[in-house]
């Protein structure tokens, strides 16, 4: 799949490091109720403290054992998941109607940039029809999920990358029993955040036919 030519004004990735979820949720809402016809679209990588976040669609009896790690509701879609150290969140703010472009073809991209560029290390990865993510040997390697509002996308993916892990398996991942997470670094994929960020935003730019963009560390002062 190629958008090619889709996104037309430039785009600002933003290396924003470790942060707590709350603060960041809370940025992206900004941005969006803030934006106007003229604002760029951004890409923000992070990672977050640990953090369950709960979707609109989240149901209670997901939630095992969350013990005293925090948990949030939050306004994207599906269910409940875990965010920590070792995961590579990539938060999406684009102006869909002005680019058009459809939620599906969005999702699509997402899942596709992480196929992309795991395939780069000789790994197969795949999405599902009725989960979205990205699997590899029904394991799962990446969830997504989104929020759109004035047309505007915000929230995004999370891949796991080099992980603690044993904390998913106090919830039921994005609503599933027994749904088992992966690391990329356990199949000799990217093993850090350095090496995961660039190629899958990358590989998302390339689905979108982006060309022109611009890397700034942190928010703008």
């Amino acid at each position: 799949m190629e958008l090619s030519n889709s996104i037309t004004n430039t785009l600002i990735v933003r290396q924003l490091g470790r942060l707590s979820y709350l603060p960041t949720w809370q940025a992206m809402q900004d941005f969006t109720n803030g934006r106007n016809q003229e604002s760029s679209d951004e890409i923000w990588l992070v990672e977050h403290e640990p953090v369950f976040t709960q979707g609109q669609a989240g149901k209670e009896e997901h939630l095992l054992m969350p013990g005293d790690t925090p948990v949030v509701q939050v306004d994207r879609g599906g269910q409940v998941t875990y965010h920590g150290p070792g995961q590579q969140m990539m938060y999406v703010l684009i102006n869909m109607k002005r680019n058009k472009l459809g939620v599906r073809q969005l999702v699509t991209a997402l899942e596709e940039c992480v196929v992309n560029t795991l395939k780069e290390y000789n790994i197969v990865a795949y999405p599902k029809v009725d989960a979205p993510g990205v699997y590899i040997d029904e394991k799962k390697v990446c969830s997504i999920g989104l929020r759109i509002r004035k047309g505007c996308s915000f929230h995004g993916l999370a891949l796991n990358v080099n992980m603690d892990l044993s904390p998913f398996k106090r919830i039921n991942p994005c609503g599933y029993a027994g749904l088992e997470m992966i690391n990329s670094a356990t199949l000799k994929g990217p093993a850090s955040l350095d090496e995961a960020g660039p190629k899958i935003t990358n590989h998302l730019c390339t689905l979108l036919g982006i060309s022109a963009k611009t890397y700034r560390e942190g928010f703008d002062e």
